[in-house]
C-alpha cells in the first residue's frame, strides 16, 4: 500500500491512488469542457512522486527530505509525448502544485536551478509503479490546439498570453482539487459554500427600486436609463458596457442586471469588483441590507478580516473563512487589486480562486479605474473569462472610455460587446453642479472661498497639501481625511462628517444664513471621491484627471435640492514651478479651455481619447509576451513576482486607535507573532523616506514580526494622521 496521507488523529491512510483518483475527479468536475481531459491528467499525475520507496519512508517517520513534485511532470512528458504542448502545461502545473509554477527556464538550464527544465533533469527514485495503479486519459492534442488558437489571429503574442492564462486556470483548479481532497480526509467535511438565492435577491432589489418616488424629471430619467439596461437582458453579448451618470442608481442597475443574467444563463455566482477598500464597506452593507438572509455575502479585502466581526455567527464567520481561500461563494465583493492579482499569480493560495471566477458574471464598479500600465493584461483575463470561460463581465462606470476599441485591440478582436445605454440625451439631466476653472489660487484663498459655504469639500493632490490646508483653517467645523490617517479614524470621521452634512440641511433646508460656527469645511485627497456618499454644497478640486474631477463633482449638490451646486477647478500656487510627472492635468486643462461644459459625452471621450494615446507605451507594458519569446519559457514566477496594479513603494504602519488595536500590539510586541490582516484597519501608509525618518526617531518598531507599529502615539493624531515629529518636540 502507497500512502499519500496519514491522519494523525485517526490514524486511517489515504493511499496515493485513492488521493490521484479523488483529485482528477475534481479536476474533471471544476474544468470547462475543452480541458477536462488535460485536467483529469493533471489531477491523477500530480502526486505520483509520492510511489517512490524514499517518499514512502518518509511518510512512515524517516527524517528525510523527499521532493516529489517534479516526478509528475516527468510523468507527463514520458506519457503525452505525442502531445507536447499539453504536456508542458501539465509540468507545469503539476512541478509547482505545492511551491507555485515555476518559471519555465530554457533547454540548457541544469538540475540545481529551480525552473521547470532544470527540475525535469533530476533524478528520482523509481516511482514508475503509477502505471499498473492509475489508468491516464487520452488528451486530444488536435482539440487542445483549436482551444488555443482560438481567437489569436495567428499572433504569438496572443498565444504566449493565452498560454500562460490556461495554464493558471488549470492550476488552480488543482490546487483547490488537492486541497479540497486534503481537507476532506483530515476530516474536515464540515465546510460548506456561502449559498444565496438568486431569484429571492432579485425580488428584494425590485421591491427596493420600486419603493423609490418617480416624480421629478430627475427621477423619471433614472428609471428609464435603468429599464433600458434591463431591456437587453436576454441579448446576446460577453461584455456589457453601463455608463450611467452619477447619481442614476448604478449599483442598484448593476447588480438587478447581474442576477437576471445569472439566472437566465444558471451561472454560479456574482462576483462585485470593486477598485478601493473603502468603497467595499458601503457596497457590501447596502447588498447585506437588502438581500438579508436570502444573500451569504463573501467580503474578501485586505482590510476585512472575519474573525474580527462581531456581526455574524461563528458558523457564517467559519465557511467565510474557508471561502475566501477559493471562492467557493455566490456572491463574492472583492477589490480590483485582489480580484487580478490572484490571477496573475503564480501561488497555490491566490490561484485556487481563479477557477472560480468561470462561469459567473463579472461586475467592474468605476471600471475606468482600471491601471493603464496594466491594461492589457486586465482586458485580456476578462475576455479570457467571458469568451472560453463561461462568465459575462459588465463595465460600469459614469466616465466610460471607449472599451469597445480598448478591449477589441487589447483583449481578444472578437469579444461580443454590448452597449446597455445607447440613448445618451438625457444624461444631462444628471448636471447637478457647474465646473468653474478659476485658474492659480494660494491655499488661504481656497479657504477663504470655502469659508462663505454652507459646506465644503476641497480635495487635493497630495497629503501633504491636505495637511497643511486642514490646519490653516480657523472658521466653523473643520475635517481632513487622508492615507496618512488610518481606515478606522477614516471610517470615523465620514460617520461624522455624514451626520453634520444630514443636521446642517434639517437645521437649514434652504443653506441660508448659516453661522460661521455651524459651516463645514472638509480637507481630502481623493479617497473620497468613488463610492463616499456624501453631500456638499460647493466643491473645490485641485486640477487632475477629469474623471477625478467628474468624480469630485458627484459630492455636490448630490440629491440635486438645488438647480446647480458649483465646482470649483483651482491650480495651488504653492505647487508653481514643481515638476509634475503625471500627463492628465495638462490633458484636462485642454478639455476646460475647448469645451463650456466637462461633464458632456463629447469631453468624456476627448479626454480618454488623448489620454490613452499619450500612455499607449504603457498599455501593453506589463503583458507577459513581453517578458519571454514563445511558451516554452514563459517565467511564471519572475511575472508573478513583479505584477503589482498598487505601486508598493509604500509601507503600513498600525496606530493604536482603541482598545483593540492596544491589544494587537501588545501581544506582538511579547509575543513577536500577528495576522498581518487584524491591522489593516489601523494601518496608515508612508513612502520609505517617510518609514525611513520614522525608523531614525525609534518611533516604530516591527518587534521581529515584519509588521510595522508606532511605538510613540505622539506622532500621531487622529484628525490629521501621522505627523512625522512628536508632539512634545514642538514648541
Amino acid at each position: 500500500m502507497y500512502k499519500a496521507h496519514i491522519n494523525e488523529n485517526t490514524g486511517k491512510v489515504q493511499t496515493v491512488k485513492e488521493h490521484c483518483e479523488n483529485v482528477g475527479k475534481l479536476c474533471r468536475e471544476f474544468s470547462i469542457n475543452a480541458l477536462k481531459d488535460i485536467l483529469y491528467a493533471i489531477g491523477m499525475l500530480h502526486d505520483v512522486g509520492k510511489y517512490q520507496d524514499a517518499f514512502q519512508r518518509r511518510i512512515d517517520g524517516e527524517n528525510i527530505r523527499v521532493e516529489h513534485s517534479a516526478c509528475g511532470a516527468i510523468a507527463a512528458k514520458e506519457e503525452y509525448h505525442d502531445a507536447q504542448v499539453p504536456a508542458l502545461m501539465m509540468g507545469c502545473c503539476i512541478a509547482g502544485h505545492h511551491s507555485g509554477i515555476p518559471d519555465m527556464g530554457h533547454a540548457t538550464d541544469t538540475e540545481e536551478l529551480t525552473t521547470l527544465n532544470g527540475r525535469l533533469k533530476r533524478k528520482f527514485d523509481d516511482y514508475s509503479v503509477y502505471k499498473n495503479e492509475l489508468m491516464m486519459p487520452p488528451v486530444d492534442n488536435t482539440a487542445f490546439a483549436e482551444f488555443m488558437v482560438k481567437g489569436c489571429n495567428n499572433s504569438q503574442d496572443k498565444l504566449i498570453d493565452k498560454f500562460a492564462f490556461v495554464t493558471r486556470y488549470c492550476f488552480s483548479c488543482l490546487a483547490d482539487a488537492d486541497s479540497l481532497d486534503t481537507a476532506a480526509f483530515a476530516g474536515d467535511e464540515n465546510r460548506r459554500a456561502l449559498e444565496a438565492d438568486f431569484e429571492r435577491c432579485l425580488a428584494k432589489v425590485n421591491v427596493c427600486l420600486s419603493s423609490f418616488v418617480c416624480e421629478t424629471d430627475l427621477q423619471k430619467t433614472r428609471v428609464k436609463l435603468q429599464q433600458e439596461a434591463f431591456d437587453k437582458v436576454s441579448v446576446c453579448g460577453e461584455i456589457f458596457l453601463l455608463q450611467m451618470p452619477t447619481g442614476s442608481g448604478k449599483t442598484l442597475c448593476s447588480i438587478k442586471f447581474a442576477l437576471k443574467r445569472a439566472l437566465l444563463h444558471n451561472k454560479k455566482r456574482i462576483i462585485y469588483v470593486i477598485p478601493y477598500n473603502s468603497i467595499i464597506d458601503q457596497t457590501a452593507a447596502e447588498f447585506e441590507s437588502i438581500f438579508e438572509s436570502d444573500a451569504e455575502i463573501l467580503r474578501h479585502q485586505s482590510t476585512f478580516s472575519y474573525s474580527e466581526q462581531n456581526d455574524y455567527d461563528e458558523d457564517y464567520k467559519l465557511n467565510a473563512k474557508y471561502a475566501s481561500e477559493n471562492w467557493d461563494a455566490r456572491i463574492i465583493v472583492t477589490t480590483m487589486v485582489q480580484f487580478f492579482e490572484s490571477i496573475y499569480s503564480n501561488k497555490r493560495s491566490k490561484l485556487r480562486k481563479l477557477h472560480n471566477m468561470a462561469d459567473s458574471i463579472l461586475v467592474f464598479d468605476e471600471a475606468h479605474l482600471m491601471p493603464h500600465n496594466y491594461l492589457q493584461p486586465c482586458l485580456e483575463a476578462v475576455s479570457y473569462l467571458t469568451s472560453d470561460f463561461n462568465s459575462e463581465a459588465v463595465f460600469l462606470t459614469a466616465t466610460m472610455p471607449d472599451f469597445r476599441n480598448l478591449i477589441t485591440e487589447y483583449g481578444l478582436a472578437d469579444s461580443k460587446i454590448v452597449d446597455l445605454i445607447d440613448d445618451k440625451s438625457d444624461f444631462d439631466k444628471f448636471d447637478k453642479c457647474d465646473y468653474k476653472y478659476i485658474s492659480s489660487k494660494s491655499g488661504d484663498e481656497i479657504l477663504s472661498m470655502a469659508s462663505k459655504m454652507p459646506s465644503s469639500l476641497i480635495i487635493v493632490n497630495t497629503r501633504k497639501s491636505a495637511q497643511q490646508l486642514y490646519k490653516s483653517i480657523h472658521h466653523g467645523k473643520k475635517y481632513h481625511l487622508s492615507t496618512y490617517m488610518t481606515a478606522f479614524d477614516r471610517e470615523k470621521t465620514i460617520s461624522e462628517i455624514r451626520n453634520e452634512l444630514v443636521q446642517l440641511a434639517k437645521d437649514y433646508p434652504d443653506f441660508t444664513d448659516v453661522p460661521e460656527e455651524r459651516r463645514i469645511t472638509v480637507i481630502s485627497t481623493s479617497l473620497i471621491e468613488a463610492g463616499v456618499d456624501l453631500d456638499f454644497y460647493t466643491v473645490f478640486r485641485e486640477l487632475s484627471g477629469l474623471d477625478s474631477i467628474l468624480q469630485a463633482g458627484g459630492r455636490c449638490n448630490r440629491e440635486g435640492k438645488r438647480k446647480k451646486g458649483d465646482v470649483f477647478i483651482f491650480e495651488l500656487k504653492e505647487n508653481e514651478g514643481k515638476i509634475i510627472r503625471d500627463i492628465r492635468p495638462n490633458i484636462t486643462k485642454g478639455i476646460l479651455q475647448k469645451y463650456g461644459d466637462i461633464s458632456a459625452s463629447e469631453s468624456i471621450e476627448e479626454y480618454y481619447r488623448m489620454l490613452f494615446y499619450a500612455d499607449k507605451d504603457l498599455l501593453d507594458a506589463k503583458s507577459m509576451h513581453k517578458y519571454c519569446s514563445n511558451i516554452q519559457n514563459i517565467p511564471f514566477k519572475k511575472y508573478a513576482d513583479e505584477f503589482e496594479l498598487i505601486d508598493s513603494n509604500t509601507i503600513s504602519v498600525a496606530a493604536v486607535c482603541d482598545e483593540r488595536s492596544w491589544e494587537l500590539v501588545r501581544t506582538l510586541e511579547y509575543t513577536g507573532k500577528g495576522s498581518e490582516r487584524s491591522f489593516q484597519r489601523y494601518a496608515f501608509s508612508v513612502y520609505q523616506k517617510e518609514f525611513d525618518l520614522l525608523l531614525a526617531q525609534n518611533a516604530i518598531d516591527d518587534f521581529g514580526s515584519g509588521i510595522w507599529c508606532l511605538t510613540n502615539n505622539d506622532y500621531y493624531d487622529k484628525e490629521t494622521g501621522i505627523t512625522f515629529e512628536a508632539k512634545d518636540y514642538i514648541i
